[in-house]
């Protein structure tokens, strides 16, 4: 996997990313662009959508010491604790007071560490009044992945950063995000601007949307000598009755159930019985590896993943392990740009 081919930075336009389309049947392949996808749509296909809505989760802090110390905020177990990831936390001591600092590389916010946990995790009781998407608006930033680099310091002005915060907490969030949750993006949603759905759905296109907040975990690699003994981890869900019954009207009408990421897939794939979707709400652990039997996803549209992923084994139980490997073989010799901020497959 060349490193140059790791996206650093979204494309333009969310709709003029690459779309590679990938028949599952012969493995044919088709170099498009994203807002061709209708093309490959019929009239009474159901598009599921993931519309939670990502955190400004990352933030900076600073040890009284000094020391500088980078944190992401993973969900509040009661009002003003935070549980929290640290790099750094091995030099914290608990019971030590910190600095949260804002956009502008000020200190803002003290926080006390409550407690140490495995894994690099914290408790933080923070100094502030209001909700944590309050707290979060003022010393929070977009939570990209770690290999999306984001060189430079907090103390730099705005103009001498090499990246523009701003566009990130604007770009690393889908168009039709609503539900606050997520401390990753759905990423394979994010090539849909609001008009390219508009134009889908005249052409007779059903749009349905379920909620599952992305958490760390789907960061997390398999470090495990088989898939079948890695751990994968939990996320929350939720899916209404109303949009349970647009998925349903368009399976028993024969139209192709289109999950947008591997996130929607995880929803449906746990939610189905007998050819159906139950509305609920819930955690899944759901892991999908080659030789899954899919019962509800019809075609899928996702971004180029990790090697040692979870999602790669997710894309290649859909496709065939070897069918999405000579895929990204393919996308590599062609220059597509792969990860959160990379191109889409269609995988029909």
């Amino acid at each position: 996997m060349p490193e140059g081919l790791i996206a650093q930075q979204p494309a333009a336009r969310r709709s003029d990313s690459r779309l590679l389309v990938l028949e599952r049947r012969g493995g044919h392949l088709t170099d498009r662009r994203f807002a061709d996808i209708g093309e490959f749509l019929r009239a009474g296909d159901c598009l599921v959508l993931n519309d939670t809505k990502v955190l400004a989760a990352k933030f900076f802090a600073r040890r009284v010491t000094g020391g500088k110390l980078e944190g992401l905020f993973l969900r509040q177990p009661e009002k003003n604790v935070w549980e929290v990831m640290l790099k750094g936390l091995g030099k914290v001591k608990a019971g030590e007071r910190i600095w949260l600092k804002d956009i502008k590389g000020e200190d803002f916010y003290c926080a006390e560490v409550v407690e140490k946990r495995d894994e690099g995790k914290c408790l933080l009781r923070v100094e502030a009044e209001g909700s944590v998407e309050e707290v979060l608006e003022k010393v929070g930033f977009a939570p990209l992945p770690p290999y999306i680099k984001r060189g430079g310091d907090l103390a730099l002005s705005a103009r001498d950063r090499p990246f523009d915060f701003a566009q990130d907490r604007q770009r690393y969030q889908t168009v039709y995000a609503r539900k606050l949750g997520a401390v990753a993006a759905p990423t394979a949603g994010l090539h849909f601007t609001k008009e390219l759905l508009s134009r889908l759905e005249e052409r007779g296109i059903k749009l349905a949307y379920i909620t599952l907040d992305v958490g760390e975990g789907t960061f997390k690699p398999v470090t495990a000598e088989t898939l079948e003994e890695h751990r994968i981890h939990e996320e929350r869900f939720s899916i209404d009755e109303k949009n349970a019954g647009i998925i349903n009207g368009v399976k028993k009408s024969g139209g192709r159930i289109i999950a947008v990421g591997t996130t929607s897939v995880r929803v449906l794939e746990t939610v189905v019985k007998d050819s159906a979707v139950s509305a609920m709400s819930g955690s899944t652990n759901l892991f999908i590896m080659p030789g899954y039997q899919f019962r509800m996803v019809d075609a899928m549209v996702t971004n180029f993943h990790l090697p040692r992923s979870t999602l790669l084994a997710l894309v290649g139980a859909f496709a065939g392990l070897e069918t999405i490997l000579a895929a990204y073989r393919y996308a590599i010799e062609t220059g597509y740009r792969f990860y959160s901020y990379g191109d889409a497959m269609f995988i029909v």
